[in-house]
């Protein structure tokens, strides 16, 4: 069994999630601030220790007509980064409708009786743990 941490890299915030590669499983965690738009690596750094990650899988968007998005070279950093600082293994996994996708699910809850606003940093944590279900789903863990 594998712990996996999954990022969506943002320059405002950062979704977090985590799964393990026995369940299949992705639940969201929390939603980091970005300082001057930098990763928050000190809270990154308290996730690490908490979970003690196995993988670490980063959202990579691309345009519709599959080149790279403005993000890509920010994201490339952020992922050589964690390597760096955390020697573990590093995957990207596209993003591309996560967002939405988290939008939507979050929409469905507050029409089945939810009262609370949909919150940027809610859609996400939630688009993490999309990007973490896509990528496990693609390694034959779901």
């Amino acid at each position: 069994m594998a712990t996996i941490i999954a990022f969506d890299f943002g320059l405002k915030r950062t979704g977090v999630a985590v799964g393990n590669t026995l369940t299949g499983s992705a639940s969201p965690e929390s939603t980091l601030l970005s300082q001057n738009e930098q990763p928050d690596w000190q809270s990154i750094t308290r996730l690490f220790n908490e979970w003690k990650p196995d993988q670490l899988v980063v959202g990579m968007p691309t345009e519709l007509d599959g080149s790279e998005s403005p993000l890509t070279q920010r994201i490339n950093r952020f992922c050589n980064q964690l390597n760096g600082r955390y020697n573990l293994p590093v995957d990207q996994e596209n993003e591309q409708f996560t967002s939405i996708e988290a939008a939507a699910r979050l929409k469905q809850l507050r029409q089945t009786g939810r009262k609370k606003r949909v919150s940027k940093e809610e859609v996400d944590k939630i688009a993490a743990s999309i990007i973490l279900e896509n990528w496990m789903q693609k390694h034959g863990y779901r």
